[in-house]
């Protein structure tokens, strides 16, 4: 599709998905400041879930419940509450710039998957090495963070573990076979996965300080809420519409950098040389891997044509 073909609103969207993937990781260390990581998440889910029942109603959306749509509310609930109750847990562990680098690595593991799961061809050799610098990138942050601090350890684990359950997510997905609003499968979802946020709160806190909360943490839990958990996915399924996959993609090679610099501007996170170093072995994988093929084929092309 041409550029001039897009819809007004197309650039709009891109821009509001880069921007709201980039301050997520900040706004989950800010909401868990004062308030538990459970709490947080589940009050940013219910949010979430409150808006998001308000739109179908009012736009009169579809809600379906068949075997199918259920199948697909299940599986996109690993990747939400894996992913984002292990962020949270994390981000006690961890600046939100290292996450946001460590989340950017799912585009590499969705393809890993895909390979077992959906029958997907193996990595091509670009693809091989783009992956393997990109791990190189990953273990020099490890170690990088793992000097600085004796317990990042445990930050790094969930982060890890939180991207690989989203990717897992993202690739069972796929397998459903089902025409279904966007609105409807991000409620579908939060109805599913809202409830295990509860189970968790009641599990590792089941308290409700209110009186040490802090207005930071609760104005970060609104805007996760609004923006990250529903405006943000709507955006992305809405890009996803008109602008090809790799260009789509090129959201998780921005993010990153946007919200390292973010962190250090807003919260005071270092940029050390190692972290900046890993940063740019894992932004380097991750573009080999989307556009090394393309660019290959495009070099020995021209090369024939001299």
């Amino acid at each position: 599709m041409s550029a001039t073909a897009l819809p007004k609103m197309v650039p709009a969207a891109f821009m509001s998905v880069v921007l709201i993937w980039s301050t997520t990781p900040l706004g989950i260390v800010w909401s868990s400041e004062s308030v538990h990581p459970t709490m947080a998440v589940l009050l940013r889910m219910l949010i979430a879930l409150l808006l998001g029942s308000l739109i179908i109603l009012l736009m009169r959306i579809r809600l379906p419940w068949n075997p199918s749509a259920r199948k697909l509310y299940a599986v996109s609930s690993i990747g939400i509450v894996g992913g984002m109750l292990l962020s949270y847990f994390a981000a006690r562990y961890l600046p939100s710039g290292t996450m946001s680098l460590i989340f950017g690595l799912s585009p590499l593991i969705s393809g890993l998957l895909a390979q077992k799961i959906l029958n997907e061809p193996k990595f091509s050799p670009m693809r091989l090495v783009a992956l393997a610098i990109a791990f190189i990138g990953l273990g020099i942050v490890c170690s990088a963070k793992l000097s600085l601090s004796s317990d990042s350890w445990i930050g790094l684990l969930l982060i890890l573990t939180a991207v690989s359950l989203f990717s897992l997510s993202g690739v069972l997905i796929k397998t459903v076979k089902i025409n279904i609003h966007p609105i409807a499968s991000t409620v579908g979802a939060l109805i599913y996965s809202t409830p295990m946020f509860a189970v968790a709160w009641l599990l590792f806190d089941g308290t409700v300080p209110i009186d040490t909360w802090q207005p930071r943490s609760l104005m970060a839990i609104v805007y996760l809420g609004v923006f990250g958990s529903l405006i943000g996915f709507i955006a992305y399924f809405y890009v996803l519409q008109h602008l090809n996959a790799s260009t789509v993609a090129l959201v998780t090679l921005i993010t990153p950098v946007f919200a390292m610099m973010l962190g250090a501007q807003l919260n005071g996170e270092a940029i050390t040389q190692a972290l900046a170093i890993g940063a740019c072995f894992v932004l380097t994988g991750l573009a080999l891997f989307q556009f090394g093929d393309q660019l290959r084929a495009k070099l020995i092309k021209n090369a024939n044509a001299k």
